[in-house]
C-alpha cells in the first residue's frame, strides 16, 4: 500500500466540481522515517537499560532476575508508547498505511507490550524476593507499600493486564464496539500512572538526568500527539464545519443515507472511499463516534456529505430516525481506500453489501479511461443499495456492472473471475465485510493480481 498511493502511473483525474478538494496525496517516505525514528528509538532504549547495570550487581542474589526485569520493563513500556502513536491516526502516517494497515500493526504488536511488563513485574519480584531471602507473596506486599509510586504503579499494571485480556479475539468479539473502546481509553490512564515509578526508580533514570530528561521528552511528545491528532483537530474541524442532518433517506432493505450541510465544505478535503468518525450530537448518541464511509462528497452532492449505514444494531438503527438539524461532530478523514492508490490504467472494484458506500467513493474520483469492472455482491437484491448512482458513474467512465446475489455456497468469490478477462491487468478495490474482503483478497492474490495491486477496505471493529 504504501508504494501504491505515491509510486503509480500519472493518472489525470477530472476537475473537482463546485471547488471540492481531495485529500492530499499520501507519501510513503513519512512512514519510512518514522519506522527508522521507532527503531532507533527501541536501539536506544535497549541502550540505557544495558549500560544503567554493573557487573556487581550481576553477582549478587537475584541480579540477573532484576536486570532482566528493568530491561523488560523498560522495552515493554517503550512498545507501549509505540501503540499508542499507531492508534493516535497521525495525518500522514494514516494516509498511507490507512486503518486497516495500522490496525494490522497494532494488532501485530499488542502482546509484546503486554508479555514484556508482565515478564517485568514478576522477574522484579523474583529477583527481589532472591536478594532478601524472602517468599514472593511477601516481597510483593513489600514492593506494593514499601516504594514510591509502587501502589499506583501496581493499578496501572492491573488496568494494562485487564486490557490485554479483553483484546485476545474471543473475548474482544463479544463485546460491543463502545464498551470495547471506552475500555482501551484506560490504556492513556495505565500509562500516566507507570509513569512516575519508571524516572523515579529505575535504575536507568536514577542518577541519570539527561536519561530522564529525554525519556520524559518522548512520554510528553507523544502525549502532545495524541491531544492533537485524536481530539484537537477533530474539535477545531467540527467546530469550522458545523454540520447538520439536512436529511434522512432509505436507500434499501435496511439502508439510510444521511445527508449533512454544513459551512467551508468545498475547503473539506477528502476523497472519494474515506471515511469520518461520527459522533450525532444528540441525547443517548453524542458519546459514541461510530466510522462510515463517505458515500458522496461535496463534489457530487450538490455541497453537502452523505454517508450511507447498514441496520447491524442499536446505534445504526437509532441513525435512521436521526432528526434534521442534529448537529454532528467528524474525525478524519481517514483511509487510504482512494483512487490515489491507483497504479494501473484499469480497475476491478467490488463491494461486499454495504462496502458498495466506499466503491461509490472511490468511482467518483477515478480518472477517465479507467474503464471499470464493478461487482455489487449481497445476499438478496433488496440488499443492494446505490445501485443506480453506480451505474451512472460506471457509464461514464465506459465500464461495466455486475450484480451477484445470493447465498454465499451459491455464488461463490471465484464467480469474479468469469465477468473480468484482463484481472491481472487490472488494479483490484474490495470492501465489505472481513470475512468477504478477506476471500476475495485470497481469491485476487491466486489469480494473479499482485499484491500491490490489491487494495482493501474492512467494514468491522
Amino acid at each position: 500500500m504504501i508504494e501504491d498511493a505515491a509510486r503509480g502511473p500519472s493518472l489525470t483525474r477530472s476537475s473537482p466540481k463546485l471547488g471540492a478538494s481531495w485529500s492530499p496525496r499520501p507519501r510513503p517516505g513519512v512512514v519510512d522515517v518514522a519506522v527508522a525514528v521507532v527503531a532507533v528509538g527501541l536501539g536506544a532504549t535497549v541502550g540505557i537499560s544495558l549500560t544503567a547495570e554493573t557487573r556487581t550487581q550481576f553477582d549478587g542474589n537475584g541480579g540477573i532476575a532484576i536486570f532482566a526485569g528493568n530491561v523488560t520493563g523498560l522495552v515493554g513500556t517503550y512498545l507501549a508508547l509505540v501503540m499508542v502513536l499507531l492508534v493516535s491516526r497521525i495525518p500522514w502516517v494514516e494516509r498511507v498505511l490507512g486503518q486497516d494497515g495500522l490496525l494490522r500493526w497494532h494488532r501485530r504488536l499488542a502482546a509484546w507490550p503486554i508479555l514484556l511488563i508482565a515478564a517485568h513485574a514478576f522477574l522484579l519480584t523474583i529477583g527481589y524476593a532472591q536478594a532478601a531471602r524472602s517468599g514472593i507473596l511477601h516481597e510483593v506486599g513489600t514492593l506494593v507499600s514499601g516504594f514510591a509510586y509502587m501502589a499506583i504503579a501496581t493499578v496501572a499494571f492491573v488496568i494494562m493486564m485487564l486490557i490485554g485480556a479483553v483484546s485476545v479475539r474471543a473475548v474482544r468479539s463479544r463485546m460491543k464496539r463502545e464498551s470495547w473502546w471506552a475500555l482501551h481509553l484506560f490504556m492513556y490512564l495505565a500509562l500516566a500512572l507507570a509513569f512516575a515509578h519508571e524516572v523515579v526508580l529505575g535504575p536507568s533514570f536514577v542518577g541519570h538526568p539527561l536519561t530522564r530528561f529525554v525519556w520524559s521528552v518522548a512520554w510528553a511528545a507523544t502525549a502532545g500527539v495524541v491531544i492533537v491528532c485524536r481530539f484537537g483537530i477533530p474539535i477545531v474541524r467540527s467546530v469550522r464545519h458545523r454540520l447538520v442532518v439536512a436529511e434522512v433517506r432509505p436507500e434499501a432493505s435496511g439502508v439510510v443515507s444521511i445527508h449533512l450541510k454544513g459551512r467551508h465544505l468545498d475547503r473539506l478535503s477528502v476523497s472519494g472511499g474515506q471515511f469520518f468518525e461520527w459522533r450525532f450530537l444528540r441525547r443517548g448518541m453524542w458519546w459514541q463516534a461510530h466510522p462510515f464511509s463517505v458515500s458522496a462528497t461535496a463534489r457530487s452532492n450538490a455541497g453537502s456529505l452523505r454517508l450511507t449505514v447498514k441496520n447491524v444494531g442499536d446505534f445504526t438503527a437509532a441513525l435512521a430516525a436521526v432528526p434534521v438539524g442534529t448537529r454532528v461532530a467528524i474525525e478524519g478523514p481517514y483511509g487510504a481506500f482512494t483512487a490515489h492508490a491507483q497504479r494501473r490504467q484499469r480497475v476491478l472494484l467490488v463491494a461486499g453489501g454495504i462496502g458498495v458506500t466506499a466503491v461509490r467513493g472511490v468511482l467518483e474520483d477515478l480518472p477517465a479511461g479507467c474503464e471499470p469492472v464493478v461487482v455489487l455482491r449481497a445476499s438478496d437484491a433488496g440488499s443492494l443499495a446505490l445501485g443506480d448512482e453506480v451505474a451512472a458513474l460506471v457509464e461514464r467512465h465506459h465500464g461495466t456492472v455486475h450484480e451477484l446475489v445470493g447465498s454465499r455456497e451459491a455464488v461463490p468469490v471465484e464467480a469474479i473471475g468469469a465477468l473480468v478477462a484482463d484481472l491481472k491487468e487490472r488494479d483490484a478495490y474490495v470492501a465489505g465485510p472481513e470475512g468477504f474482503v478477506e476471500a476475495v483478497v485470497e481469491f485476487l492474490s491466486r489469480a494473479g493480481v499482485p499484491v500491490k495491486s490489491i487494495h482493501s477496505e474492512i467494514y468491522a471493529l
